[in-house]
């Protein structure tokens, strides 16, 4: 859970300084956000939350 909520700050985070910088129109952020959404409705989200699993516990902890 607190990987989810942290990834979720981050690509939060990247998606504000994106349409800070006007790099990212507005529509093409709301088409970004509602993909995530409608994929996480989806049979693919087990396997994209199993594969990110993976890789942070891949990443060693100091």
């Amino acid at each position: 859970m607190a990987v989810t909520v942290s990834l979720v700050f981050l690509f939060g985070l990247v998606l504000f300084f994106l349409l800070r910088n006007h790099s990212l129109s507005f529509g093409a952020a709301f088409v970004a956000v509602m993909f995530g959404f409608f994929l996480a409705s989806t049979g693919a989200s087990e396997p994209i939350t199993n594969l990110t699993t993976a890789v942070v516990h891949a990443i060693p902890n100091p």
